[in-house]
C-alpha cells in the first residue's frame, strides 16, 4: 500500500493540546493521531450530558425571605447579598424586562461578563448555568436556579440614551445604562462602571446573521432565580426600552425578594469548577488595584508576554492510500488549495473539538 507523506506544521501549544490528545487516545505518534481522526471524523460525536435542570416547585415555602422590594418602572435595585442566598426577580404584570449587573461584593472590579456566559452557555442561558466573572478572575459567581420562562439573553448590549437620541431622537428617555448607574451610586460605583447586562424575560433569536428581539410571552408571577455562590452587589433594573418588542411596549412594575437558600437550594449547586487560570488580584504580576485615573508609563516595566515567540515545527504525518483520500474528499481545499498539511491540521484539530469537546 502507498504511503504520503504530508508536512503539518504545529506551534507548541498546538502540539501541546495533541499530545494530551495522543496520551488519552493510546497512539503512538502525530501520524497515528491522524490516521484515528480521519477515520473518525465523520463518527457520530459523543452525546452531550443532559443539562442540569433542577425542580424547584414548592421550594420557597421552605426559606426565610430576607428581604423584598417592588421597582417602579424607570428605576432599579443594588441589592446585597451573603453567600448562599437566593435572589428572586419576579413579574408583577407580565412582560417586562429586567437587565441584570452583578459585581463580587468585596471587590468590585470582578464583576458579571456576559462574554463568558454566552461563550459557555449560549446566548439563551437558564437554569444550571452559572454567571461567571469576567477574565481574569472567571469565577461562577451566582447559579441560575429556576426559571419559569426560559427566555432570557446575553447577545444584546443594554440600552442607552446615546441610542435613544441618536435613533429615536430623544433628549431625555428611560434606558438601562443610566438607571443600573444611578443604582449602583448607592454603593459609590460610576456609570464607567456600569457592565453588558444579563437581559432577563428577554426572547431573542438569530436570523440571517443578526440578532433579533421577539415580544415575551411572561405572565404575572413569572419569575428568575439566583444562587450567590459568593457575596455579590446584584443590580437588578426595569429596562427602559418602552418603544420596542423588549418589554412588549410598555414599562411595568418588578418585585424583588432575597430568601436564605434552603438545604434542598443547596444541593442543587453542581460541583464548581476550579482552574488555575482563574486569578485573584493576589495573583497578579501588579497586585494594586488602581485607583487614580491618569495613565503614566512604568519606566522599569519589562513585557511577558505568555508563550511568545511561538515558533513553528514541522512533522511529518505518515498516511496511507485510504486516509490520504479521506483527507482530498474532504472538501477542504475550498479553504487551503493543496497545502494537505493545512487541510491535515484542520482535521486534527475539528475531530478533537467534537472528541473532547461535546461532552
Amino acid at each position: 500500500m502507498s504511503e504520503h507523506i504530508v508536512a503539518m506544521q504545529l506551534n507548541p501549544q498546538q502540539l501541546e493540546l495533541l499530545q494530551r490528545a495522543m496520551a488519552r487516545t493510546g497512539d503512538a505518534d502525530l501520524s497515528a493521531l491522524a490516521r484515528r481522526a480521519l477515520r473518525e471524523l465523520d463518527a457520530p460525536a459523543p452525546a452531550r450530558a443532559a443539562p442540569f435542570s433542577p425542580q424547584l416547585d414548592g421550594l420557597s415555602t421552605t426559606r426565610e425571605i430576607l428581604w423584598e422590594h417592588v421597582m417602579a418602572p424607570g428605576t432599579g435595585k443594588a441589592v446585597e447579598m451573603k453567600a448562599g442566598q437566593v435572589l428572586r426577580i419576579q413579574q408583577v404584570e407580565g412582560g417586562q424586562c429586567v437587565d441584570f449587573n452583578c459585581f463580587n461584593l468585596h471587590d468590585y472590579r470582578e464583576f458579571m461578563h456576559c462574554g463568558r456566559i454566552r461563550t459557555l452557555h449560549g446566548l439563551n442561558p437558564g437554569p444550571g448555568d452559572f454567571l461567571w466573572s469576567a477574565p481574569p478572575r472567571e469565577r461562577a459567581m451566582m447559579l441560575i436556579l429556576e426559571d419559569t420562562v426560559r427566555c432570557n439573553d446575553v447577545m444584546f448590549p443594554r440600552c442607552s440614551h446615546n441610542l435613544y437620541e441618536s435613533v429615536y431622537g430623544y433628549r431625555e428617555h428611560t434606558n438601562c445604562h443610566d438607571i443600573q448607574a444611578e443604582a449602583q451610586r448607592e454603593y459609590g460605583l460610576t456609570p464607567d462602571d456600569v457592565h453588558d447586562s444579563f437581559n432577563l424575560f428577554m426572547c431573542t433569536e438569530v436570523r440571517e446573521g443578526r440578532g433579533q428581539i421577539r415580544r415575551q410571552q411572561s405572565k404575572a408571577g413569572d419569575f428568575v432565580e439566583f444562587l450567590s455562590l459568593m457575596d455579590v452587589l446584584a443590580v437588578p433594573n426595569v429596562c427602559g426600552a418602552d418603544i420596542m418588542r423588549t418589554s412588549n411596549f410598555a414599562l411595568k412594575p418588578v418585585k424583588l425578594q432575597v430568601f436564605s437558600a434552603s438545604e434542598r437550594d443547596l444541593a442543587h449547586v453542581p460541583p464548581l469548577p476550579r482552574y488555575a487560570s482563574q486569578k485573584t488580584p493576589a495573583d497578579f504580576r501588579q497586585p494594586h488595584i488602581r485607583a487614580e485615573r491618569e495613565l503614566k508609563r512604568d519606566p522599569g516595566y519589562q513585557p511577558q508576554f505568555t508563550n511568545v515567540p511561538l515558533s513553528l515545527r514541522t512533522w511529518p504525518i505518515t498516511l496511507g492510500a485510504d486516509d490520504h483520500a479521506r483527507l482530498k474528499s474532504t472538501g477542504l481545499e475550498v479553504y487551503y488549495g493543496d497545502r494537505d498539511g493545512d487541510a491535515l491540521r484542520d482535521v486534527l484539530f475539528s475531530w478533537w473539538e467534537r472528541q473532547f469537546l461535546a461532552g
